[in-house]
């Protein structure tokens, strides 16, 4: 008999087997986003802690002229792609504009959450009723194979909200030789970047008082009760937060609170903890203006254009392939 097994819940079992039985213990933070993940990140980004979504607006905002001056720059037309678009409310001024300057283009937002897709969909439909728009569900790293389809417009690529500092940097330089393999010469890519600044500032933005951020990484544990059958006790763990200023990163993870066994039925597998032993759940790497040239370089791009907001240390950089 065929397996049901989907190729996405299969490669869910198998990081999570790594990552359990690995030393120490870590979890991917690619699968933080199912429909809930999405829903308290979007929760997340309206902390009063939670800076960069600010940073980034604050951005869009006051140079939305010349953000999409440069995306058409040369250009008759463009293929705006975002990958991880989240509820789009920062893209939306990029949109209004372009709109507004009757420049022709289509947008094609991709995200891992379907229900976010619904919603953004269905709240762009109704903002922007001439707005041209592609939704796509999935891994933006499975999706990627799509972009190869050449329209002859230029692919203007957003990858915002500093996302890219989730990726250690071996994996960030490989996720832009992945995306330079996708794209043309006219094409480009537009990323955020969270810059380094005072440490306090970073720890608050990762451990906020309400709690989102703890029952964000909780809910991954969550996630793997329900789609793994395992039998995570969510009280017996708890979240932590730190920064480290030579490394320009946040880090977080959960904290076992005793010594316990974790069944998860799926893996045939329990996995031992001892008291007060963590599992790494994510980074998030802070930026200086090297590091975002080195990158730059590595991944097969050149900076074109940098837009600040000196205020926050937040910079979107608009690359070209190279």
């Amino acid at each position: 008999m065929a397996s049901t097994t989907s190729p996405e819940l299969t490669q869910f079992a198998e990081d999570v087997l790594s990552g359990l039985s690995s030393s120490p213990k870590a979890l991917s933070s690619r699968y933080f986003y199912d429909d809930e993940g999405s829903r308290l990140f979007m929760e997340i980004m309206n902390l009063p802690e939670y800076y960069p979504t600010r940073a980034e607006m604050k951005i869009f905002t006051e140079q939305k002229a010349e953000i999409c001056d440069a995306f058409t720059s040369g250009t008759d037309g463009i293929d705006l792609i975002e990958l991880g678009a989240g509820d789009g409310t920062k893209t939306a001024v990029l949109i209004e504009h372009l709109l507004s300057e009757d420049v022709d283009f289509t947008y094609q937002p991709i995200d891992i959450s379907q229900e976010a897709n619904d919603a953004l969909e269905t709240r762009f439909k109704e903002k922007f009723p001439a707005l041209r728009i592609d939704p796509h569900t999935g891994d933006y790293f499975k999706v990627l194979g799509s972009l190869k389809s050449d329209s002859g417009r230029r692919k203007v690529i957003l990858f915002l909200g500093s996302n890219i500092g989730n990726f250690l940097r071996d994996n960030a330089v490989a996720f832009f030789k992945s995306l330079r393999a996708v794209m043309n010469e006219n094409d480009r890519l537009f990323v955020g970047f969270d810059m380094q600044k005072d440490p306090r500032t970073i720890v608050a933005a990762y451990d906020d008082k309400q709690g989102v951020t703890a029952a964000f990484n909780l809910n991954l544990l969550t996630r793997i009760n329900r789609e793994l059958s395992g039998d995570f006790d969510l009280s017996k763990f708890s979240h932590y937060a730190q920064y480290r200023p030579m490394e320009c990163a946040a880090r977080s993870f959960l904290i076992s609170r005793e010594k316990q066994t974790v069944n998860i039925k799926a893996l045939n597998r329990s996995f031992n903890f001892e008291q007060w032993e963590a599992i790494f759940m994510e980074i998030s790497q802070k930026y200086t203006h090297a590091m975002i040239d080195e990158l730059a370089g590595d991944g097969g791009f050149e900076i074109e254009r940098e837009f600040y907001n000196d205020e926050d240390f937040y910079i979107d950089s608009l690359w070209r392939p190279v």
